[in-house]
């Protein structure tokens, strides 16, 4: 079934992670997303990102950041492929690029450059540190920016060395927030008719994401810390603790489920202990709280713990990679599937998109061979066969 965006064309001036990672979730819902990928760069760099590879230029990484998508082979830099993808343009409803900050009015791909071939046309911009001010210039990534901007503070145990967050969150967060700029600006130009330029940058969102530790800095003056056990600055008990067998995770952020959790572990006596009848006497006497609870929980495996507490009190098991996929749940959410290739040959086994509509299920395409949709999206833009083959003599496409 068509998903919601159906009808809306994006034209992706993407590679990497975030650019990606932002239209990949339009494309789940139905838009289509057209990577103009420069084939004497050899596409998009996330090709090549390796170390694991169906083929060369064929990663895992690209498939993981480009389902459901088209490609069409172009060079900007080519003052025909400049021309042409302003036809491209022309029939679009957005462009979305995570340039560096200087080089999208370079290229052509502002909404200044385009809204002479359509007024209408939405340019969302991901960069690292914006399009504008001291560093438009800089390149930028992921972990710079989880430095810079605390996340290393906060995360891991506190005697330790900073630590970075273990997945590029950063990244993700940025995309998808270039993925609602870039819908709300299209919203806007539908019932305007005139388009515009949504800005968002790496830095910007990681500084955004602090939320609740900058309204403490900002108001109490509080610089928050590492916690042990990945605990809850202030809610608990919210953190780790030891089984018999490896860790559990317990999250009691409301009062409600401190009794039932005393109960269900044989300590029902604890649910009106005044070292622990609340949350600021649980938050005074944590250590304590953690040794007895780790006495407590270190009875039974934590399989065994997860089966009384289900359902009851939040609480999770603490998996790597491979047993997080193999997690039952996620086969019966329907979350990892096999994608077919639209070029034939071996589908490519990975994870679904996270937004489901009326219930069914978001569509399972696998990345785009570079170019594959050069000549169709050239064609539908009007031009003929003997511009498309100019174009290719040229040099400007592939």
């Amino acid at each position: 079934m068509a998903g919601p965006l159906a009808g809306v064309t994006v034209l992706a001036v993407e590679q990497y992670g975030a650019g990606p990672f932002g239209s990949m979730l339009l494309a789940d819902l139905g838009a289509e997303i057209v990577k103009i990928e420069n084939p004497r760069d050899g596409g998009d760099v996330g090709r090549h990102v390796g170390p694991h590879f169906f083929a060369p230029g064929d990663s895992h990484f690209f498939h993981a950041f480009n389902r459901n998508k088209r490609s069409v082979a172009l060079d900007l830099k080519h003052p025909d492929g400049l021309a042409t993808f302003r036809e491209l343009a022309r029939g679009a409803d957005a462009v979305l690029d995570n340039l560096r900050g200087d080089q999208a009015e370079r290229l052509g791909v502002t909404y200044n450059a385009l809204a002479d071939v359509n007024p209408a046309i939405v340019c969302a911009h991901l960069s690292a540190y914006g399009r504008e001010g001291s560093r438009r210039a800089w390149p930028g990534y992921d972990y710079l920016m989880q430095a810079e901007a605390g996340y290393l503070a906060v995360t891991g145990e506190p005697d330790g060395p900073p630590t970075r967050f273990g997945l590029s969150v950063v990244d993700m967060m940025t995309g998808l927030m270039a993925a609602f700029a870039l819908v709300s600006g299209v919203l806007g130009a539908r019932a305007t008719g005139r388009g515009a330029d949504m800005d968002v940058s790496l830095f910007d969102t990681a500084l955004h994401n602090l939320t609740y530790l900058a309204a403490w800095r900002e108001n109490a003056g509080v610089v928050q810390g590492r916690e042990r056990r990945g605990a809850h600055p202030s809610l608990g008990p919210t953190q780790l603790y030891r089984t018999r067998d490896g860790w559990i995770f317990i999250m009691c952020n409301k009062e409600k489920f401190w009794p039932l959790l005393a109960e269900r572990i044989g300590r029902p006596g604890w649910a009106t202990d005044p070292r622990f009848a609340d949350f600021a006497a649980r938050l005074a006497n944590r250590d304590e709280l953690t040794t007895l609870m780790d006495e407590a929980f270190s009875a039974r495996d934590t399989a065994e713990w997860l089966t009384m507490l289900q359902g009851v009190v939040p609480a999770a098991p603490v998996l790597d990679v491979g047993e997080a996929l193999d997690n039952p749940f996620v086969a019966e959410r329907g979350a990892v599937a096999d994608f077919a290739r639209r070029e034939g040959g071996e589908p490519v086994r990975m994870l679904r998109g996270p937004v489901r509509v009326d219930g069914a299920l978001p569509p399972a395409v696998a990345a785009p061979a570079m170019g594959e949709a050069t000549e169709e999206m050239l064609r539908r833009a009007g031009l003929d066969e003997a511009r498309i083959a100019a174009l290719r003599a040229a040099g400007a496409i592939k």
